[in-house]
């Protein structure tokens, strides 16, 4: 009999690794919502990294954390716990189908788009607050408190803020988690050419089968990705398609895949670290079981 596992199980392997990552979550957000100079180049992600840690130390490059675990622990743990409900669900008349679990994978990721979308928009907001003019700050001083003021302020409208873009979600967990399961099928047992080694259900094949889940989830997503982080840092109201219209109108369509490099090194390790932690955290949770 196979191992059931608790559904919070994937919302604490996303903390962790977010807590190893934040720095880079940090200067991907600031990346993309810096306004660059005309007839400028944009930053690099070293010269926005450096500058918050020189400005801010340490303690700097870590603001938003409070935001980040509480996103991981609503979204993530939704969008991994619903996942693995429905794959399982579907494995108990075969294997699933590519199709079927990249289905699963889309609206078990538009759930958790739904669960975590207050928090999402308090990491956006607490992350990139400090390159805003003091009066254009929310300066919330930990997501809890910063959760209370949107709710009282804002209302529900604006805990939803964002939700236009919630194919972001969806298209997140189909790049991210559905195409793990799919890459980590396609090479179980496979060769690597060159160093003659074949893999197994291990941490190499873990770790290979993450990295290529990242960089596929980085390129799907950045567009949606850059969308959304407009959206929520936004202080006036205008609608998602307004804003597509005016910052394609002003920069042309490479702005969607602004922050590419920094939103790859950032989720790229993130991933790993992610089915890494999930899949230790799985075996440590069968050998309590067992």
């Amino acid at each position: 009999m196979s191992t059931v596992y608790p559904f919070w199980l994937g919302g604490v392997a996303a903390s962790m690794a977010a807590s190893c990552t934040h720095p880079l979550d940090l200067t991907k957000v600031r990346m993309q919502t810096i306004k660059a100079a005309p007839d400028s180049k944009p930053p690099s992600m070293f010269f926005v990294f450096r500058k918050s840690f020189v400005q801010q130390g340490f303690r700097g490059i870590y603001t938003g954390l409070t935001a980040s675990l509480l996103r991981q622990m609503s979204y993530s743990l939704v969008r991994i716990g619903a996942y693995e409900e429905m794959k399982s669900q579907l494995s108990q008349n075969g294997k699933p189908s590519s199709i079927q679990l990249l289905a699963a994978a889309c609206l078990a990721g538009g759930l958790g788009g739904i669960a975590g979308n207050p928090a999402d928009i308090l990491l956006v907001r607490m992350t990139g607050d400090v390159i805003k003019p003091q009066e254009h700050r929310f300066n919330y001083s930990n997501a809890l408190s910063g959760l209370a003021n949107l709710a009282e302020q804002e209302g529900v409208k604006g805990m939803a803020r964002g939700l236009g873009t919630n194919a972001r979600a969806m298209l997140m967990n189909a790049s991210q988690v559905g195409s793990y399961d799919l890459f980590k099928s396609a090479l179980l047992d496979k060769t690597i050419p060159v160093l003659d080694y074949q893999l197994h259900d291990s941490l190499a094949l873990h770790t290979l089968s993450s990295l290529l889940a990242g960089t596929f989830a980085t390129t799907v997503c950045s567009p949606a990705d850059v969308l959304r982080t407009r959206v929520m840092t936004s202080t006036s109201n205008d609608s998602v398609l307004h804003i597509l219209q005016t910052s394609l109108q002003k920069e042309g369509p490479k702005f969607l895949f602004k922050g590419w490099t920094p939103a790859f090194i950032r989720l790229g390790p993130n991933t790993v670290l992610l089915f890494v932690f999930f899949e230790q955290l799985k075996k440590g949770w069968s050998a309590l079981s067992s």
